[in-house]
C-alpha cells in the first residue's frame, strides 16, 4: 500500500481537504461569476428537491409541509435570492476616511475569503441551519465542508447525496458521521469554522479551533427568559408564548424557556394559555399536524425526567412509542431544579413568579447571557428598561422570534450563547477576512519625505498637524 493510500485509510478526510485547499489555491472561488453559480445552483437545490426536503423533515422531526418551508426552505431562498441581488455590491472594495498624510493614496477594505471553511450544523432545523451559514460562506468565495448533523438521519442523506451534485465538488464537500468522526475533522486545519450547537460542544469545537488559531462563530443556545408585566392582555401574551414556545415541539434555540411573571399575572395566564393550546392543537394535540415530535429516544427520555420537576399546570402527557410529549407548563418550579439548570429544548415551559420588574431583571442578570430575551407589556417603559438593563444575543418586545425572519438583522449569541453573527449580508461578512489596504503613489517622494527623521520642530508640528486631521479631503 502506498503511503498516501495508508494515510486516506486511517484518515477519511485528508484527500477530501487536501482537493479542496488546491481549489482555493487556484483562485477558482475568487471570481463574481464563479460564486453567483454556486448560490444559483444552491437555489435549483431547494426548488428543485422541495419535497424531499419536506418528507426528510417530516421523517425526522414529524414536521408539516407548512412549517418546513416556513421555517426552513422560504428563509433559506430568501438568503439565496439576497446574496445574489447584492453580491457585486458586498464584494466592492470599501473606501475609508483618511487623514492629511494618506490624502493622495487609496485606502479602502478589501474583504476576501478566509480559504476552507468548515460548517458544522445541528438537527432541530437540520436545512436552515445549514444552508443559511453555507450561503454567506459561498458568497464570500470560500471552499466549503458542510458537516450535518447525524442525529436528523433523513435531511442528512438529502444534504450528502443531492446538495453536492447542484455544486462544484472541487470547491465543495458534505462529510458524514457522530461525535467521533467530527472530532477527528476537527484535528485538521480549517481557515474558519462555524458552529450551531449546545454551549457544551461549542467548547470542544472553540478547543479544536484554538489548536490552529482559527477564528470560529459559535452560535449556541441557553435559557431564554420571558417576562409578563401585570400589564398586559393575558390571552394575547398566551398566543404569542404558546405559539413561540411549542413551535417545532419546542425545539427551537430561541424559544421562550421560562416566563417570569407575579403570582397574580400567573392565575391569569394559564388558562388563557390553555385555550390558547386547544385552539391551535385541538383538543388531542397529538393529532393535531401542527405537533411534532422529540428528534430521538434520548432527548424524549431526557425531557420526560424534567415533567417531574414543579407540578404540572397544563399537559404533562407523553407516549414513548411516538416520542410524543404534550404541550406542558410547570408551575410551583424551584430555581435549583433540573429543569431550570438546563435549556429544556422540547415542550415543557416554567412559570417562575417574580414580585417586581426590578426582581426580574436582577433574577436575569444573574445567569448566563442568553441566546434571546422576551419582554410582555403595553407600558412601554417596561419593555424598554427590559432591553436597556440585560444583555442577550437577541431581543423580542411583545413578540417572539419574528426577528428570526428578518435578513436585515444579525442573528447570534453573547457570552455562554455563542459568538459571531450571520444572516443577510452579517453572514457574507462573517465568512470574509476585512483586509486593511492603502495603496501609495511610487513617487511623490519629496512630499512623503516629510515624515522621516531628523525631526525638526516645525516638522514635528507639522506632521502632528496633518495626523490630527482624519476625515478630511483636498479635493
Amino acid at each position: 500500500m502506498q503511503p498516501h493510500q495508508e494515510k486516506s485509510r486511517m484518515d477519511p478526510f485528508s484527500d477530501t481537504l487536501q482537493r479542496l485547499r488546491e481549489a482555493f489555491r487556484s483562485g477558482r472561488t475568487r471570481p463574481a461569476e464563479f460564486r453567483a453559480a454556486q448560490l444559483k445552483g444552491l437555489g435549483r437545490f431547494l426548488q428543485d428537491h422541495k419535497k424531499l426536503l419536506q418528507e426528510a423533515l417530516a421523517q425526522d422531526l414529524h414536521k408539516s409541509f407548512f412549517e418546513s418551508d416556513s421555517s426552513e426552505l422560504i428563509l433559506c431562498q430568501n438568503e439565496v435570492n439576497l446574496a445574489l441581488k447584492n453580491l457585486h455590491t458586498w464584494m466592492k472594495d470599501e473606501p475609508v476616511a483618511k487623514n492629511l498624510l494618506t490624502q493622495l493614496d487609496s485606502a479602502f477594505i478589501r474583504k476576501e475569503p478566509f480559504g476552507l471553511a468548515l460548517i458544522i450544523s445541528p438537527w432541530n432545523y437540520p436545512v436552515n441551519l445549514t444552508l443559511v451559514p453555507l450561503v454567506g460562506a459561498l458568497a464570500a468565495g470560500n471552499c466549503v465542508v458542510l458537516k450535518p448533523s447525524e442525529i436528523s438521519q433523513g435531511t442528512e442523506k438529502v444534504l450528502a447525496e443531492v446538495l453536492p451534485l447542484y455544486l462544484d465538488q472541487s470547491c465543495f464537500a458534505v462529510v458524514q458521521g457522530g461525535p467521533e468522526e467530527t472530532q477527528q475533522l476537527l484535528k485538521h486545519k480549517f481557515d474558519y469554522i462555524f458552529f450551531t450547537g449546545s454551549p457544551r460542544v461549542g467548547k470542544i469545537v472553540m478547543a479544536a479551533a484554538t489548536e490552529h488559531l482559527t477564528p470560529i462563530t459559535l452560535e449556541l443556545g441557553g435559557k431564554n427568559p420571558c417576562y409578563v408585566d401585570d400589564n398586559c392582555d393575558p390571552q394575547t401574551v398566551a398566543n404569542r408564548v404558546v405559539w413561540f414556545r411549542y413551535y417545532n415541539t419546542g425545539q427551537t434555540c430561541v424559544a421562550p424557556d421560562y416566563v417570569l411573571c407575579s403570582p397574580e399575572m400567573q392565575e391569569r395566564l394559564l388558562p388563557a394559555m390553555q385555550s390558547a393550546i386547544t385552539r391551535f392543537y385541538g383538543d388531542d394535540p397529538r393529532a393535531s399536524p401542527n405537533l411534532g415530535r422529540i428528534i430521538n429516544e434520548k432527548h424524549f427520555q431526557r425531557l420526560q425526567g424534567l415533567l417531574g420537576c414543579g407540578r404540572v399546570a397544563i399537559g404533562g402527557q407523553s407516549d414513548e412509542r411516538d416520542r410524543y410529549i404534550a404541550p406542558t407548563v410547570l408551575v410551583d418550579v424551584q430555581q435549583m431544579e433540573p429543569v431550570m439548570q438546563e435549556e429544556i429544548f422540547g415542550p415543557i415551559l416554567p412559570i417562575l413568579n417574580v414580585r417586581s420588574l426590578d426582581e426580574a431583571i436582577d433574577f436575569i442578570n444573574r445567569r448566563e447571557k442568553p441566546l434571546a430575551l422576551y419582554a410582555f407589556s403595553t407600558r412601554n417603559q417596561v419593555v424598554k428598561q427590559v432591553l436597556d438593563w440585560t444583555s442577550s444575543g437577541n431581543f423580542g418586545g411583545n413578540d417572539g422570534f419574528m426577528f428570526m425572519t428578518l435578513n436585515s438583522l444579525p442573528f447570534g449569541g453573547v457570552g455562554n450563547s455563542g459568538m459571531g453573527k450571520y444572516h443577510g449580508k452579517f453572514s457574507f461578512d462573517t465568512f470574509s477576512h476585512h483586509r486593511a489596504c492603502l495603496l501609495a503613489h511610487s513617487g511623490l517622494e519629496k512630499l512623503k519625505g516629510i515624515r522621516y527623521p531628523p525631526y525638526t520642530p516645525r516638522r514635528k508640528q507639522l506632521i502632528s498637524w496633518a495626523l490630527s486631521f482624519q476625515n478630511c479631503t483636498l479635493l
